[in-house]
């Protein structure tokens, strides 16, 4: 825990902005910063590290976490372009209509550095996902002694899974599009390859836990207000997150018995945050508008 008392996250990797073409409007966010928000909104003390560019898209994420008082200390910038993804809104669902693959972060590599792994080290567990380009260097921040959870989203491979696996403590996969037996056999290959936590969320249907073997269930939480699910997926870990490393002290990740009712704790704290994210517009707000005209599917 911090000085504070309060469990400390660093979230390393992507940040875009939504540019929701429809609304003339684009919106903070990436998996990263998302987290670093609903962290800090569920009572932790939160930190970026992750790659700017020299835009309007970076100076509006870089606006809205310096409001939100997120710190951003190591961060890297770039000249070019910021990530961004270009969206519309048809009939209240999103149409993604192109992005630049994460601009300035896909270009250029982290270099971490002997005072960025100082920095790492005075907090509790590492934040990361796969938008990140940060799979070669895993290895060396998981050296580190700071756990690392990791989200694969509704993307991965078998071989993608041996890449990251061995390098992480947690994990949660996106598995809407999979039936149980299909969610159940991907979720057990990211504990045969070491993971100690696999969380998985199904949408409507819930969120699973396989923990020392066993598979276990929460229900979804019904939202009052939906106005954008972007950000529910990240709400629902960091809420998680939060309360298992509050509320787990001195107690060991490996300790079934004593961890089990914290994790279970976790996963109704997330679907009931999850639920209250959805009531947002854009992950977390702090739009702006939108500058300049569109080019092919570019602005």
């Amino acid at each position: 825990m911090g000085r504070t008392g309060k469990p400390r996250i660093i979230a390393i990797g992507d940040n875009v902005c939504d540019k929701i073409l429809t609304r003339g409007k684009m919106y903070p966010g990436g998996q990263c910063v998302n987290t670093c928000v609903y962290s800090s909104m569920n009572g932790a003390e939160a930190a970026y590290l992750g790659k700017f560019g020299t835009d309007q898209v970076a100076e509006c994420v870089q606006n809205a976490l310096s409001k939100l008082h997120i710190a951003m200390d190591r961060c890297r910038h770039f000249e070019g372009e910021n990530g961004f993804a270009c969206v519309k809104i048809v009939e209240n669902e999103r149409v993604f209509v192109g992005s630049n693959r994460g601009g300035v972060a896909r270009e250029y590599d982290y270099n971490f550095n002997e005072e960025d792994f100082m920095y790492i080290r005075g907090f509790d567990l590492i934040y990361t996902d796969l938008n990140c380009y940060i799979e070669e260097d895993l290895p060396s921040l998981a050296a580190l002694g700071v756990p690392v959870a990791f989200d694969f989203s509704n993307r991965w491979t078998d071989e993608y899974l041996k890449q990251v696996c061995p390098y992480i403590r947690i994990a949660i996969f996106s598995c809407a599009h999979l039936d149980r037996r299909r969610r159940e056999e991907e979720m057990r290959k990211a504990e045969a390859l070491g993971v100690k936590i696999v969380l998985a969320t199904s949408g409507e249907d819930g969120s699973h836990l396989l923990y020392h073997g066993r598979f276990y269930d929460t229900p979804a939480e019904k939202a009052e207000v939906v106005l954008d699910t972007v950000g529910a997926g990240d709400a629902y870990f960091a809420a998680f997150l939060c309360h298992i490393l509050k509320s787990s002290g001195e107690v060991s990740w490996d300790d079934g018995k004593a961890m089990l009712p914290i994790l279970l704790e976790g996963m109704k704290r997330g679907a009931q945050f999850a639920a209250k994210i959805v009531g947002v517009e854009g992950a977390f707000g702090y739009s702006m508008p939108i500058a300049g005209r569109i080019m092919n599917n570019r602005i």
